[in-house]
């Protein structure tokens, strides 16, 4: 078939999303990336994958986000040095996708600056390529120097602040390096990738049942969103249809996974300015639903409640209605909270106008998720793609303009109880029957993608079967990767002081850049 976004021919996938995928050369690439953009495409996702058993080359892999839908492009590669047109040019999110393509497969974007590394730091050798088939898991290497050239900003009374990798709390290492004059930040360069774990390759073999627990990992606060995307893309290759009861249990869960961390953020912003009473307030709602998922789904944070064919918990009635009491206590909650929020001064001194990515940048950039929302980017796979059980909900896209701390607040209080709003629908239309079928036989060199939005914004999961039905290649792509750069954006002009309630206000996972 034709798809008119970009006048290619493509071939529709099966699953619940629609799919498409289609193939480029490398000479044509750039052309086509221009015209996705100026037809209003934006990237997903940009990864590779080592096609050499398959007696070819490479291949570069795009995810584009089309008015139809997606769009999985593939660009052949040879074996030979295997390089490309780069597109950070067109779709600025692409330049860290690159490098770390690059840094796990070898293959070079070409025509572009942004040439330096990104995931490697000193734990192999330039050379070394974990994802090529080739390369065995088990390998060990001395570590090396690092080497790595942040970008120096020079003048009268500038000077550099270097945060981290290693931070003060339990939370994942990443590098900050500050360039200030005073207390105002100039220039902003982030370096993350600091516990690669290996994800990709560790997916490699893997059964596709197996791979549903690895993959409900990648992320640990977005476990129900990667689960789903990895059974959607499972799904699709075996072309299982899971029962309409596991649907509808899965919306519960996702839902369940952004009210929590929602609430989560909203108490850690309050403590960011010195408002304890809100950090105490909200962590203790989270506890309540933590509690209660625990006793209902079996774990606090959900793990393992989505699976390939399903779901792995049933919701009985009685569970139904102690889950709405539970939930109709946070929204009355919350609600004050918002007003204590809303009128505090000291608070909204603290979070308007600080941090903020106004519209046109945020779109430029490609923000995603409600970071996206609060700063005009108004996409929402539950509204703008409805599966099941989103088509008969008609989700409201809660939205903002002005893309400061206090727009991301108001953002997640909106969505908090647009969240009660759908877990309520979602309970009350519970309908009959099983809740988890057998995946099919999977046939050789079967693909699927699931495409979920997370609490944080878009996951995306690209499954490429092998022949014996097992994983040969899986790619899983996290928000974060566009929204990190966004940050170094925000914080210009602000004071050293509000970067860690900038941060927070985004809220992105290191995690899932260290695959």
């Amino acid at each position: 078939m034709r798809l008119n976004d970009l006048a290619i021919d493509v071939e529709p996938l099966p699953g619940a999303m629609p799919v498409y995928r289609a193939s480029a050369a490398p000479a044509e690439l750039r052309a086509l990336c221009e015209t996705a953009r100026a037809r209003g495409a934006r990237l997903v996702s940009l990864w590779g994958s080592d096609e050499s058993p398959r007696g070819k080359g490479y291949a570069l892999h795009l995810a584009l986000a089309l008015r139809a839908g997606l769009l999985w492009l593939t660009v052949a590669l040879p074996r030979q040095r295997p390089g490309y047109p780069g597109i950070a040019g067109i779709f600025p999110s692409a330049d860290r996708m690159q490098r770390a393509a690059h840094d796990l497969l070898g293959i070079e974007p070409q025509g572009e600056a942004g040439r330096r590394k990104w995931l490697r730091h000193g734990a192999w050798p330039a050379g070394v390529f974990p994802l090529r088939k080739d390369f065995a898991a088990e390998s060990r290497f001395a570590l090396a120097g690092d080497h790595y050239e942040f970008v120096k900003v020079e003048g009268e009374g500038v000077h550099e602040i270097p945060v981290g990798p290693v931070h003060a709390g339990t939370i994942e290492p990443g590098h900050f390096r500050f360039s200030i004059v005073g207390e105002k930040i100039l220039r902003l360069e982030e370096r993350l990738g600091y516990k690669h774990k290996g994800v990709e390759k560790r997916f490699e073999g893997m059964a596709l049942e197996e791979g549903a627990r690895l993959a409900g990992r990648v992320s640990g606060d977005s476990t129900v969103a990667y689960a789903w995307a990895y059974a959607m893309a499972a799904e699709a290759a075996t072309q299982t249809e899971p029962p309409r009861r596991s649907l509808v249990l899965r919306g519960i869960l996702l839902e369940l996974e952004r009210i929590a961390n929602h609430l989560g953020d909203l108490g850690y912003l309050g403590n960011d300015v010195a408002l304890s009473f809100g950090f105490f307030q909200f962590w203790r709602l989270k506890e309540d639903l933590l509690r209660l998922n625990a006793r209902l789904f079996g774990h606090r944070y959900l793990m393992d409640s989505v699976v390939p064919g399903g779901a792995a918990r049933d919701l009985a009635r009685s569970e139904g209605d102690a889950l709405l009491a539970v939930l109709g206590n946070i929204e009355r909650e919350a609600g004050t909270l918002r007003s204590i929020y809303d009128e505090h001064a000291g608070a909204q001194d603290r979070f308007i106008m600080t941090g903020q990515v106004l519209p046109a940048l945020a779109e430029r950039m490609g923000l995603t998720g409600f970071a996206g929302r609060a700063s005009g980017v108004a996409h929402d796979l539950r509204a703008d793609y409805p599966v099941p059980p989103w088509q008969q909900l008609e989700p409201r896209v809660a939205s903002h303009t002005r893309g400061d701390v206090a727009a991301r607040a108001s953002v997640r209080f909106d969505e908090l109880a647009e969240s009660v709003r759908l877990v309520r629908e979602l309970v009350r239309q519970l309908p009959p029957g099983e809740i988890r079928v057998p995946l099919a036989a999977c046939e050789a060199g079967r693909t699927g993608i699931g495409w979920v939005e997370s609490w944080r914004g878009e996951v995306l999961i690209a499954l490429d079967a092998a022949d014996d039905g097992r994983i040969y290649r899986l790619h899983p792509h996290d928000p974060s990767w566009q929204n990190w750069p966004l940050i170094e954006r925000a914080v210009l002009g602000n004071i050293v002081p509000d970067f860690p309630l900038i941060n927070k206000s985004f809220n992105l996972s290191y995690s899932g850049h260290d695959l």
